[in-house]
């Protein structure tokens, strides 16, 4: 199995960073559009533990659009063959002191790259 070849890491990396953006920024249609639209796809977020796309989005399209800006501190993606990758990154919210930390399971489909599993947490 080849790790991180170089083409797959940049895929992964504009995956990321478009939902990065489309994160801080509320845009659901996008982030919808990355998460996997499968019953399987779960997201345990910092107050609540989705499961399946349609709660997934359920909970964006409710989601207050308010306090979403935050700094990316470190991320690391590391890419398996070609169609699977991991993200992890450590972030901290405007305003805040508490270091938040998120987790992602991206699996390429024939739409494209596409988040399958997701974890958020924040440290004490």
């Amino acid at each position: 199995m080849n790790i991180n070849l170089p083409d797959i890491v940049a895929e992964v990396t504009a995956a990321c960073e478009r939902y990065e953006t489309a994160l801080v920024n509320n845009q659901v249609d996008v982030l919808d559009a990355l998460f996997w639209n499968s019953p399987h796809t779960l997201r345990y977020g910092a107050g609540e533990n989705l499961y399946g796309y349609d709660a997934i989005r359920a909970f964006r399209a409710a989601r207050s659009p308010q306090g979403l800006a935050r700094r990316v501190l470190r991320t690391a993606i590391t890419t398996y063959g070609t169609d699977f990758a991991t993200a992890n990154l450590e972030f901290q919210r405007d305003g805040s002191d508490r270091i938040g930390r998120q987790s992602q399971t991206w699996m390429r489909t024939p739409e494209g790259w596409r988040v399958v599993s997701a974890h958020v947490s924040l440290m004490t």
